[in-house]
């Protein structure tokens, strides 16, 4: 028999956390400078005024990814198993000016926020821990299965070629039925 090894990053927790725990994020950019601010919490979704520069910040309002898919086609991967869950953001554009300038994971507990540099290519990962790491299986990647175990995590990912783009983790595929299928014979 193998001795299972738990990771610091595993989640130990024994249901999927709640989805709705967290509160939504908003964001605003100052069109001086570009500098992003998330909004979370009580009221993130009442229009706020941030100022930056001495001008109003612009709320900015999210587009389906699915709808700018000619301009930056946007996918994810759910890997790691139990002990190095990870979530892989990736892109792909025709023109520069659409690639992304960042890229936000909201999860259960909060968010995650990556800028994407000029050389950095495709993909981005975000390494999970505690209950952000939970999953029902050890799979890796993830087979998308029935119990979805990212729904309720949104990706963001930002580009002053397509705006501000909307992803949520909640993709099933019929596929894990095949897999799981092979694996019994």
């Amino acid at each position: 028999m193998i001795e299972q090894k738990f990771g610091p990053r595993r989640c130990r927790d024994t249901r999927k956390p709640r989805a709705d725990q967290c509160p939504d994020v908003v964001f605003y950019r100052c069109r001086s400078c570009n500098s992003l601010f998330p909004v979370t919490g009580g009221q993130a979704l009442e229009e706020k005024k941030i100022l930056c520069c001495n001008v109003e910040a612009e709320r900015l309002s999210p587009t389906d990814a699915g709808e700018a898919k000619e301009f930056l086609e946007l996918s994810y991967q759910i890997t790691g198993g139990y002990n190095d869950n990870a979530v892989k953001v990736s892109w792909k554009t025709k023109k520069q000016e659409c690639a992304p300038q960042w890229i936000y994971l909201k999860t259960f507990t909060g968010g995650y926020l990556k800028y994407v540099m000029k050389e950095k290519r495709s993909p981005m990962v975000f390494a999970l821990a505690d209950t952000d790491a939970f999953c029902y299986c050890d799979e890796d990647p993830c087979l998308e299965c029935v119990f979805r175990c990212k729904r309720g995590f949104t990706v963001y990912a930002y580009s002053e070629g397509t705006g501000l783009l909307e992803m949520p983790l909640d993709r099933m595929t019929a596929h894990w039925q095949t897999r799981e299928k092979e694996t019994e014979r």
